[in-house]
Formats: structure tokens, sequence, C-alpha cells
């Protein structure tokens, strides 16, 4: 079972802007409530896109350095690489079937 990988500021690059896959990140913090409620979406994202599209998870207060150079100003925010830049930028809840149609949309 696929479930979103934790990323932070110090393996940023290796493994998101230097994977072979796309990558969704989702930069969020556990006092976010609107985090909280796309939490098991994405747990069900990583499940159906496994071996396409990998996910990832990045605290913003415990890894500020990335957060602050992708300019991420609101959480949750999704930024969808690709072949290490963005490629998709999502701010905000969103439902499922609108981040799947994003994650399909980028992956082509």
């Amino acid at each position: 079972m696929s479930k979103p990988m934790e990323v932070h500021d110090a393996d940023f690059e290796q493994t998101v802007l230097k994977s072979k896959s796309p990558v969704l990140v989702d930069f969020w913090a556990p006092w976010c409530h609107p985090c909280r409620m796309i939490a098991p979406i994405l747990d069900e994202l990583a499940e159906e896109y496994s071996g396409k599209v990998s996910v990832a998870r990045m605290d913003v207060d415990q890894n500020p350095n990335t957060a602050s150079k992708y300019g991420i100003m609101s959480i949750p925010t999704l930024l969808l690489f690709k072949n290490g830049e963005p490629a998709s930028h999502i701010v905000g809840f969103r439902p499922k079937d609108e981040l799947k149609r994003t994650i399909d949309t980028a992956i082509k």
C-alpha cells in the first residue's frame, strides 16, 4: 500500500527535484484544518497513482526553506513537480476529482 512520504528541506532536492517520476508535494502544517481534511484524499491518490506519481508531504513549520523558495503563502498548497520543475499549483482544499484531473493533465 502506497502512502505519502515525508520530505524535508534536507532531502527535497534528491527526493522531489531529481525524481524520475512526477511528485505531488503537499505543503501543510498539523494545525491547519483544511490540511487535515485533504490528507485522506492524498492517501487515496498515493495508492491510485502508485508507480506513476509519488505523493509527498512537507510540514511548512519544520521546513521553512523549501516553502519559502516556492512562495508558499497559504496551506494546503499542492505543487506537482515534473522533471524537477513545478508543473501544477493548487492552493486550498479541493475535491478528489479536481485533484485527479490536475494530476492527469500534468502527467500526460
